[in-house]
């Protein structure tokens, strides 16, 4: 038994049985991984796939309890590698953070640069994906740590931790009729086209939510993933935007003004999430405290510690 065919059977289940893919992640071939799934398979007197001749297709009922061993094995081959580093002394290293946009561009550039004065010998490498890519990434150690506003609580082999709640905001050009108003109302916004993120993206279930329990309907004629893309069209007069309120308050677009809307829906909150079981280095404790400085590192090891 050997790490090479524990990472083939880990890689062939992630990849959906295509090997082609289990090569490429592996730097080996095809008919490589084949080799060490089967021996591993002879080794262990079971078979861990399901086959449809030789193309695998699935997980047998002992591949399913087998493949939850691997995965515990392989994350502590990396705790082990990041503890000797963090043993022996050793400085440098590279933090990867999987994230959404809005958090790249508006919040995490104040934190990785105090980051970087404090650890100057650290890569840090940003991953910028949807709240659901994010997850996957941290859970298959691909990122050390991810930060997003949605999903990152349903995921049972992350722990994350709450980090700052925040708004959306309406931005409109200032010629605007929503501008003149005191006090923007749900129906007052339906009553316009609007612009705002993706499904699943920066809190969106949350301006779902408020017009549906209201049961207005909506006429949302345009979505993205960038705050500054939304912007960008509001201004064109495209529609009204709805953004979050931290892009507004790093960089509102030329000719636009922004609208509260804390009153309209619901608050948001952004999470930070690592795997459980993961050891964290030193820096990469320094990093969550430093995003959300609320926590203590107290806080950061207990949960580690009991997987809360």
């Amino acid at each position: 038994m050997n790490f090479q065919q524990l990472r083939s059977i880990r890689e062939a289940a992630r990849r959906g049985y295509n090997l082609t893919e289990v090569a490429s992640v592996l730097f080996t071939s095809q008919p490589g991984v084949s080799r060490q799934i089967r021996e591993l398979e002879e080794e262990l007197g079971v078979e861990i796939f399901e086959r449809n001749g030789k193309r695998l297709t699935g997980l047998t009922e002992p591949g399913k309890g087998i493949l939850q061993i691997i995965e515990r094995l392989l994350l502590e081959a990396e705790n082990l590698r990041q503890a000797s580093q963090e043993y022996s002394g050793e400085k440098s290293g590279t933090l990867s953070i999987a994230t959404t946009h809005t958090q790249a561009r508006y919040v995490l550039p104040r934190v990785v640069q105090a980051f970087r004065e404090s650890f100057p010998q650290v890569r840090v490498a940003l991953q910028q994906s949807s709240p659901e890519h994010i997850a996957e990434w941290v859970i298959s150690g691909k990122a050390d740590i991810g930060i997003a506003t949605e999903g990152l609580s349903q995921f049972e082999d992350l722990i994350s931790f709450p980090c700052y709640s925040w708004n959306h905001m309406i931005v409109v050009p200032q010629a605007h009729p929503l501008a003149a108003l005191e006090r923007v109302t749900l129906k007052d916004l339906s009553a316009f086209p609007l612009i705002t993120y993706d499904v699943g993206f920066t809190g969106r279930s949350h301006i779902d939510d408020a017009f549906a329990q209201a049961n207005i309907g909506t006429d949302i004629v345009l979505t993205a993933m960038d705050s500054d893309v939304i912007q960008q069209y509001a201004s064109l007069g495209l529609g009204v935007g709805i953004v979050a309120s931290m892009a507004v308050e790093h960089n509102c677009a030329s000719g636009l003004i922004a609208l509260e809307a804390a009153h309209l829906f619901a608050p948001n909150v952004t999470r930070l999430a690592v795997r459980r079981g993961a050891y964290l280095r030193t820096y990469m404790l320094d990093f969550i405290l430093q995003f959300a400085p609320q926590l203590s590192r107290a806080d950061v090891e207990t949960a580690l510690r009991h997987g809360a």
